[in-house]
């Protein structure tokens, strides 16, 4: 009933937009409440396709279509040409799956089925955990290796710096997609069992009750696919606005809100299959959501950008975006590897989650030209 409701903000939007022509703050809140029913029916209708399309196809065309959303608010985002933002989306959506989603599935979980440890595939949670350390590798490396161009014994120019860390950047991306391929065959061909949900988990749900026929979900996938460009386009064309008349930074509703609303979808239904007892459904959602991000949206960001003219590279020159990467893995790899849970684990996630969302929010990012300079400029101050 919520996501029905939510519904009602695709025509306000469009007339806020295009019939009273109001100001960008409200276009930007109505085209972010629109998204998150449209994510969810992409999901939906994703389900649906894969019940016609066999377990594997199905089990593709879910990991494939998952972050949707986030990937078209990323992309029209990028075409704005605010690449810092996009980053930002990139590192809101890591910890927002990891921290928060995964947190909120656990205490539901933990409360609503009477406060007990709840169990989970260790095998899985072991391999997601292992693809969490290689997104802390590669997503820091470009940094690390921005920052080297810059010591004495190599000197890059700026302008030619700028160039390598491209050149790395989309080479570090075409690693990333080929990684999570092999990932795909991995899990979903050559070791799938290993990887099954249990009986009555299987999927990325549980499966709809009463398919769409098939060209009813593709029909809704097409639609919604459509819709969520329309509304994203609106949004990022009133983004800067609306950071101005909050008083709030872009990098800040790049971070958090854009990366909430683009896996809001996935957070319902991680609480929703965890209230269930499906514990490696929501595991799965939660972390290989994560994964999806790191290994598939952000390289795929990277290569359309440079097809499209506006390159963006993995550079993430804020500390902080870095630090959260890399205590994602640490604290979901420590919560996760005995293959069981209790609720508290999950607050300590949403804690971890809203102290680094209290710190993007007072943090104060300057151009992105200068921004470059933070990361260099903190290493020194610990070497020194």
């Amino acid at each position: 009933m919520f996501m029905k409701a939510l519904l009602a903000f695709i025509p306000v939007s469009l007339v806020l937009k295009y019939g009273v022509h109001a100001p960008p703050m409200w276009i930007f809140f109505t085209a972010v409440l629109a998204i998150v029913p449209l994510a969810d029916w992409l999901r939906k209708a994703t389900e649906h396709v894969a019940v016609h399309a066999g377990p594997t196809i199905g089990g593709l065309l879910n990991v494939t279509f998952g972050n949707m959303a986030e990937l078209i608010i990323a992309i029209f985002i990028l075409i704005s040409g605010n690449t810092q933002v996009v980053k930002a989306q990139i590192t809101g959506s890591i910890i927002g799956n990891a921290l928060l989603g995964l947190g909120l599935a656990i205490v539901a979980a933990g409360f609503v089925r009477g406060g007990g440890r709840q169990k989970f595939n260790a095998a899985n949670a072991g391999q997601l955990s292992a693809m969490l350390f290689l997104t802390v590798i590669t997503l820091t490396l470009p940094a690390i290796f921005d920052y080297t161009e810059q010591l004495p014994a190599f000197a890059a120019e700026a302008g030619t710096r700028a160039n390598l860390d491209e050149r790395l950047s989309i080479g570090v991306a075409i690693l990333l997609i080929v990684v999570y391929l092999l990932n795909l065959v991995y899990t979903l061909v050559t070791h799938k069992d290993v990887f099954a949900a249990p009986e009555g988990e299987a999927g990325h749900g549980h499966g709809p009750e009463k398919p769409w026929s098939l060209p009813v979900a593709l029909g809704v996938l097409l639609g919604g696919t459509a819709l969520i460009a329309l509304e994203s386009e609106m949004l990022s064309g009133a983004l800067e606005a609306t950071a101005s008349t909050l008083g709030l930074s872009e990098f800040f509703l790049g971070i958090i809100v854009l990366a909430i609303v683009g896996n809001f979808a996935e957070y319902l239904a991680a609480v929703y299959f965890a209230r269930k007892g499906q514990m490696d459904l929501a595991v799965n959602i939660g972390l290989g959501a994560t994964i999806q991000v790191a290994l598939l949206t952000a390289p795929l960001l990277v290569i359309i950008g440079a097809l499209l003219g506006h390159p963006m590279n993995l550079v993430f020159s804020s500390p902080l975006e870095l630090i959260a990467i890399i205590a994602v893995a640490l604290i979901v790899t420590s919560v996760t590897k005995d293959g069981e849970t209790t609720w508290f684990e999950g607050v300590l996630l949403i804690a971890v989650y809203i102290a680094l969302a209290l710190a993007f929010y007072f943090v104060t990012p300057r151009g992105a030209e200068e921004a470059a300079t933070t990361l260099p400029t903190l290493l020194r101050a610990l070497g020194a």
